[in-house]
């Protein structure tokens, strides 16, 4: 047995979703950890399962034992070293594709698995996983309202995300990257191939988007709201193309956009001091 743990927000979830229908089309049985999803939501639904209706097997207590050390009492855990039984959880090595991932069994895989890489065999199947059905999404007035325009213009959506991006506890990682200097390089490279393109913007930030996107051709949506953040999501996917930050959440949203020609502008680091070449795609122009 593989069980593969959810942990972060939406986007995150996401890509550890993608990475559970791979092993389970590859015949593998396969369960999912969601423990740390709840543990700071109380009785919240789960993001994964409210956005998307996402069904799983979930791994019960006693076969997530059985793979780590992690949840046994001091006893139990001089028990198995004794008997000479393995903790058999396995961390994805790096931030870049690790075959080893889909190779091990059994383990309780932990990870982000932010490469297009691990589910390429099964994108069709994501893409219907993550289909927005708008039964589910209960669009608010200000979702409804935006999605019209988007749709009768030519959209490109930008995420700007800062907000925790600027917590000091990151160390960094996140810093001088997504700047004001690489939007405007970014929005006028789609320009000149889209000269009529109205630049939808996206931010947890809305006071700086606000001051930033002053142009014309910029509409900056207001009012969005932590809790219904995946309405942002859907929104940025209506777009014809996309301005994304470092950021899962705008990966995603780029990566389910139904336009076979759309334009997915990054930047060229995705995070300081750290190679990560493999969250990149084949469409992404970085720069």
């Amino acid at each position: 047995m593989v069980i593969v743990q959810l942990s972060g927000g939406l986007g995150n979830q996401m890509f550890e979703y993608a990475l559970y229908l791979r092993l389970k089309a590859d015949g593998r049985k396969v369960k999912i950890d969601d423990r740390t999803c709840y543990g700071h939501a109380g009785e919240r639904p789960l993001q994964l399962t409210e956005v998307f209706g996402a069904a799983y097997d979930r791994a019960l207590e006693k076969e997530i034992r059985q793979m780590t050390d992690s949840f046994l009492d001091p006893v139990s855990r001089i028990k198995r070293k004794l008997l000479g039984r393995k903790d058999l959880s396995y961390r994805e090595a790096g931030v870049n594709f690790d075959p080893e991932v889909l190779q091990r069994e059994p383990a309780l895989l932990e990870g982000c698995f932010q490469s297009e890489r691990y589910f390429a065999p099964v994108a069709d199947e994501v893409k219907e996983a993550y289909r927005f059905r708008k039964e589910r999404l209960r669009l608010s007035e200000r979702t409804g309202k935006l999605a019209g325009q988007i749709e009768d213009s030519r959209a490109v959506s930008v995420h700007v995300r800062r907000g925790d991006y600027l917590d000091a506890s990151h160390g960094g990682i996140y810093e001088g990257i997504c700047t004001a200097e690489y939007y405007e390089k970014a929005m006028e490279q789609i320009r000149r191939t889209v000269p009529d393109a109205v630049f939808y913007v996206f931010s947890n930030d809305t006071a700086w988007a606000l001051e930033h996107f002053t142009g014309k051709d910029c509409v900056v949506a207001e009012g969005g709201t932590e809790d219904d953040g995946y309405q942002d999501m859907y929104l940025m996917s209506l777009c014809e193309h996309h301005i994304i930050a470092n950021s899962s959440f705008s990966w995603w949203a780029a990566w389910l956009g139904k336009n076979p020609e759309k334009i997915v502008i990054a930047p060229k680091k995705w995070l300081n001091g750290t190679d990560c070449r493999d969250i990149y795609t084949e469409k992404m122009i970085r720069i």
